[in-house]
This record gives structure tokens, C-alpha cells and sequence, in this order.
């Protein structure tokens, strides 16, 4: 029985059961650490992307990352339901290093340019292709079925709380002594990712013959769209992250500047308190872990978490938009853990890793047009006009979604 280092044991914790798994305690903790390291990387690769070239032009980095990352995924979910899924996030691990190191050692040695920063940066999201189908089919085979919600919980934890403590160690590493140093950390955490999963003794998966790579993306296309809790919910989300992400991205800091009055600080103040919240929330699923109609929780999980957005738009009052902005968070730490549980236990394993694939493909694929248009109409209204109405139009749509038979039917 696992204890607390009291003595007392953690039967009470059932966020924590996951832990009992060998195989699972290595492969959270090889991501825990990755994931610091991802974090440290995007704020050393920004700050010196501005310092290089200025800030017009980190947005073209950023994209060719997640380019590179779009053109994989869905080869990697293929590849993630044929063959092992530990050789692959190991294969990846090491892709992802050499990228790394090379920037790490061009950056020390004063040879880093512009172009070089789009070539390693675009190598970088080719391996996170790769990599995060095959860790999505992973998590069912290193833990018990009756353990899945655990397993999810602590890997927000990890995620999550990665957003607060990478950047964080990127800033002391950098300023004490340079980017190199910060490129050099987290190479080195994919090497120790990859070791704790060469130890890893995963469920092994039956497969079918290959039929190419085209032919499974295309079964696995088949199978979301004839499930409508997955391909409508891919959808929403393709909608919502452009209604809703996209526009944060670029006039939140001038929301906080214009409507609030306030710095950079009370920027970075929403962000920590957004952070919080998704800790708490996937810490709260992990320990209530909700069996009975989820699809119809989850849809009204993301309905008040997008009110909750509006508000923190249209507020007058700051310390509001802060609270707001910690239930935002609860609400979307628990929908996440919520969202990949149910596909982790109602999706086959031998499509899986695919529908891990599409899930991110998909809701992810129109960031980009979400992006210009953020920044083409930011002119013609303020920025609590288009983040409020984005986050409202989010809610009216899945709230019309919630009513649909299909979802109740989902448990």
C-alpha cells in the first residue's frame, strides 16, 4: 500500500492511484520532466527569436513549429496504432534531442541565425508529431482501466504546472547564463524521457496487417466520423479555439493595457491565476473521477468556462477577471482530464493513437486562420468586443450541441 511520507496511507488520494504502476510512474515522470523542459524551450526560443531578428518575426517561427507538428500528427497516429508505441516516443525523444542540441550549439558557439531558427524549430514540431499520438494510446497500457481518470490527472498536473515552472526556470537560466544553457536542459530532459521509457514495460497491443499509411489515416478518418461525440466535439473545438484562443493570444495583453489600465505584471497575473485554476480542476477530477453522463458535463463544462471568458472581457473590475480567470482554469483542467479519459475508455486501442491524432489535428487546424483574423479585425473594435463575443458564440454553440441525443447516450 502507497504511504505518505507520514506514514498514513494515500487510499483517500484517488487522484494519486495511477502511481501505483511501475510503468506509469516512469512514463509521468519522463514527461513531468520533458515538459518543464518544453516549457524553458518556448520562452528561450521566443526571447532570442525577438532578440535576433525583432518580434514580427517570432510569429514565423512559432508557425513553421506548428506546421511541422500539423504535417506528423496524423502519420504518427497511423504509425502509433501499427507499430510499438514506446519505440516511437523513444524514436521521437531522440529526433527532438539532436534538433535541440543543435540549436543549443549554435547558439553557444555564435552561429545562429534567423534561417537555422525556422529549420530547428520546424524539426522540433515534426518529432512532437510523432510523439504525441503514440503517448495518448500509452497511458491505457501502462495503468488498469479502473485507474485511466488517475493517470489523466496527473498527467495535467504535470502539464499544467510545466506552464508555470518552465518559463520561470528559462528566466533565471537565461539571464544567469544565456539561451544555450536553457537549449542544453532540455535536450537533455528528452534523453531522460527516453531512458525512464526504455524501462517501461507497456500492455502489448494487437495490431493488423499494415494496409499503408494513407489506408489506416483514412480508416481512422472513418471510424471519428461515424462516432458523432467525436467528430462534432473535433469540430466544436476547431471552431471555439479560433473563436476563442486565437484571439487571447494576440489582444489580451491590450485588454489588460486598455480596459483594466494595468502592466505587464497583471498580464502575467491572469496567466499564473489561469494556471492555478487548471491544477486545482485536473487534481479535482483525478479524485471524483465521473462516471455518469459525461458528455452532456462535458459540453456544459466548456459552456460556462466560455462565459466565463466574457466576463473576464467585459468586467470593470480587475480583481473579478482574476477569479474568473482561476474557475476558467478549474473548469478547463477538469474538461481536458474529462475529454481524454472518455476517449482513452471508449475508443478501441487499436485506434487510438489515430483518434489521439485527428483529436489534435482537428481542433487545432484552424488556429491559424484564427490567428490572422485576430489580428486583421483588432482594428475595427476593441479587444473586450472580440474576445467576449468569440467566448459568447463558443457558448451559444456547444449549449445547442448539449441538446443533441447522441450526447446523452455517452457515458
Amino acid at each position: 500500500m502507497a504511504r505518505a511520507p507520514n506514514g498514513r496511507d494515500l487510499r483517500g488520494f484517488r487522484a494519486l492511484e495511477a502511481l501505483h504502476h511501475r510503468d506509469f510512474r516512469l512514463l509521468w515522470t519522463g514527461q513531468t520532466v520533458s515538459l518543464i523542459g518544453d516549457g524553458a524551450f518556448l520562452t528561450a526560443l521566443g526571447w532570442k527569436t525577438f532578440t535576433i531578428a525583432g518580434s514580427s518575426r517570432l510569429g514565423i517561427v512559432l508557425l513553421c513549429n506548428a506546421i511541422g507538428l500539423l504535417t506528423t500528427l496524423l502519420i504518427g497516429g497511423a504509425l502509433g496504432d501499427r507499430l510499438p508505441r514506446k519505440a516511437l516516443m523513444i524514436a521521437s525523444d531522440f529526433w527532438r534531442f539532436g534538433a535541440v542540441a543543435v540549436l543549443a550549439g549554435a547558439d553557444a558557439t555564435g552561429h545562429l541565425s534567423f534561417e537555422l531558427l525556422i529549420v530547428l524549430a520546424t524539426l522540433v514540431g515534426l518529432g512532437d508529431g510523432l510523439f504525441y499520438p503514440a503517448f495518448g494510446g500509452m497511458v491505457p497500457l501502462v495503468v488498469d482501466p479502473s485507474r485511466i481518470s488517475s493517470a489523466n490527472s496527473l498527467i495535467g498536473v504535470s502539464r499544467w504546472t510545466s506552464l508555470l515552472v518552465g518559463p520561470a526556470l528559462a528566466a533565471g537560466l537565461y539571464h544567469a547564463t544565456g539561451s544555450a544553457t536553457v537549449f542544453a536542459v532540455d535536450a537533455g530532459t528528452f534523453i531522460l524521457s527516453a531512458a525512464l521509457l526504455s524501462l517501461a514495460r507497456p500492455r502489448v497491443v494487437d495490431t493488423a496487417a499494415s494496409e499503408g499509411t494513407l489506408r489506416e489515416i483514412g480508416a481512422g478518418v472513418r471510424y471519428v466520423a461515424g462516432v458523432p461525440w467525436l467528430w462534432v466535439t473535433i469540430t466544436l473545438f476547431a471552431v471555439v479555439l479560433m473563436l476563442q484562443l486565437a484571439p487571447q493570444q494576440v489582444l489580451l495583453p491590450e485588454l489588460v493595457r486598455d480596459h483594466f489600465d494595468r502592466g505587464v505584471g497583471a498580464f502575467g497575473f491572469l496567466t499564473s491565476m489561469l494556471g492555478l485554476g487548471t491544477v486545482l480542476g485536473t487534481l479535482s477530477f483525478g479524485q471524483l473521477q465521473p462516471r455518469g453522463r459525461r458528455g452532456v458535463l462535458s459540453y456544459w463544462i466548456w459552456v460556462v468556462n466560455s462565459l466565463c471568458l466574457a466576463g473576464v472581457a467585459f468586467v470593470p473590475w480587475f480583481a473579478a477577471a482574476a477569479g474568473l480567470s482561476v474557475l476558467r482554469g478549474f473548469l478547463i483542467g477538469f474538461g481536458v482530464a474529462l475529454w481524454e479519459t472518455m476517449m482513452m475508455e471508449l475508443v478501441p486501442d487499436r485506434l487510438l493513437s489515430r483518434v489521439v491524432s485527428l483529436d489534435y489535428f482537428g481542433s487545432y487546424g484552424l488556429m491559424p486562420v484564427g490567428l490572422a483574423l485576430s489580428a486583421g479585425v483588432s482594428g475595427f473594435a476593441g479587444p473586450a468586443e472580440l474576445i467576449g463575443g468569440g467566448a459568447i458564440l463558443s457558448a451559444l454553440l456547444f449549449l445547442v450541441a448539449s441538446r443533441r441525443p447522441w450526447l446523452r447516450a455517452v457515458d
